[in-house]
């Protein structure tokens, strides 16, 4: 599936499995067109984040998530996990985001190209 947002963004959506298979306050760490995305059930609401912290190159997914931020395992640099928006630093650049859709109780996550 191809679809292109208002920003002229196109994105291909690829399913990574049931909606189901992420319970509230989970997450799941998979590779994407060789892009590490950890994606997030908060509160039954998805959310999808490239897995690489802005601030080092280390990874996010396995760090702790506190509401909608979570915070880099290494050296503690916040991202809202809605948006990729920096809430600390270390890290000064926001982290890329990813769009995701559940249709008929799968999730997919799109990939701009």
């Amino acid at each position: 599936m191809t679809l292109t947002e208002n920003n002229s963004t196109t994105y291909n959506y690829f399913s990574i499995g049931s909606a189901d298979d992420i319970p509230a306050g989970e997450r799941v760490l998979l590779e994407i067109n060789r892009i590490p995305i950890v994606v997030f059930n908060v509160d039954g609401k998805f959310f999808a984040l490239k897995d690489v912290c802005t601030h080092d190159e280390g990874p996010l997914g396995d760090g702790d998530l506190e509401g909608y931020e979570i915070v880099c395992p290494r050296h503690a640099a916040r991202f809202d996990i809605r948006d990729g928006r920096v809430t600390m630093p270390p890290a000064f650049v926001d982290d890329q985001v990813f769009p995701v859709l559940v249709e008929d109780g799968q999730l997919k996550i799109g990939i701009p190209f």
